[in-house]
């Protein structure tokens, strides 16, 4: 009994050292006498107990890696306080395990000395304004370097550039400075505009005004011109139908009567609005007139 106690356990411890169950995304490698041998794959795998040894786990996701602060010089001798994150992704469990004796701390100085280099290149104003050419010469430099240790840098990024509290006082003087600038222009601008849209509305107007002006003397000019052609027409209309009254039968009889009436009647009215009687030289032309008016009235009609 106590035997096939021992058995059993010996066939348990047995089968715990060679079934392996390997998760996904995950790689293990494997040492046989202290060599590498294999490296396991996702799923159930058999090893040789007491011969082969599990050396190395590794995940084969990307994992991302904080890397720390660190005070960075640039070109023109300004301190930068810079950290970052950085992501990278083992792709060879064999040299992630025998490249290098800890890959992530390498990678960790490696991006920081890179950086400073980077950084150490630029001067103050680039540095904010090139984050991403900051990144990519990062991401470069790393995954020449981390090939050898089984390891793909995929992307880095500068989570903050933070400068001396006197550098960021320079620059909102600076920031606001081109702000008021730039206000003081648009302000400008706006007056200039003012100016010439006030300038063209006076200008418009008074052409308006005096197109207007000029029209209504136009239409005045017709106006006349038009009163005067009726005048003219209806005055010439009028002699048209007196000399053509004076030309039919008796029309001579009437003008010389109307002129008497209209000479008697103008006697009267001096003889009423006077004291003093103008009477003309040759009275015999009033006599004669007097009588070849009376002549006219008594004259029967035929």
């Amino acid at each position: 009994m106590e035997v096939a106690i021992v058995l059993l356990i010996i066939a348990v411890i047995f089968v715990a050292k060679s079934v392996k169950v390997v998760p996904q995304q995950s790689a293990w490698v494997v040492e046989r006498l202290g060599k590498y041998h294999s490296t396991l794959t996702p799923g159930l795998n058999v090893l040789v107990p007491f011969v082969d040894r599990l050396a190395y786990e590794h995940s084969l996701k990307e994992i991302p890696l904080d890397v720390p602060s660190q005070i960075c010089i640039t070109k023109d001798n300004t301190q930068l306080q810079v950290d970052g994150i950085l992501y990278f992704q083992v792709t060879d469990p064999m040299r992630a395990s025998y490249g290098a004796s800890n890959y992530i701390m390498a990678i960790t100085q490696l991006a920081q000395t890179t950086l400073r280099s980077v950084i150490g290149r630029m001067e103050l104003d680039r540095t904010f304004e090139e984050r991403d050419a900051i990144n990519s010469a990062v991401v470069t430099a790393l995954d020449e370097a981390a090939m050898n240790w089984g390891v793909k840098v995929l992307r880095y990024e500068i989570k903050d550039l933070t400068p001396p509290a006197e550098i960021l006082r320079s620059m909102q003087q600076q920031i606001t400075a081109e702000r008021d600038k730039r206000a003081r222009i648009a302000e400008s601008e706006g007056r200039k505009l003012e100016q010439i849209n006030l300038a063209t509305g006076e200008r418009e107007a008074f052409i308006a005004k005096s197109e207007g002006e000029k029209q209504a003397q136009i239409n005045k000019a017709e106006g006349e011109a038009a009163a005067i052609a009726a005048v003219a027409e209806a005055t010439a209309e009028a002699i048209r139908k007196i000399a053509s009254a004076i030309s039919a039968p008796g029309g001579q009889d009437a003008v010389q009567l109307k002129v008497a009436e209209k000479a008697v009647e103008a006697y009267a009215q001096l003889a009423q609005k006077n004291n003093t009687m103008i009477v003309p030289g040759n009275m015999s032309e009033v006599s004669s007139l007097i009588g070849t008016a009376m002549a006219l009235l008594k004259k029967p009609q035929g």
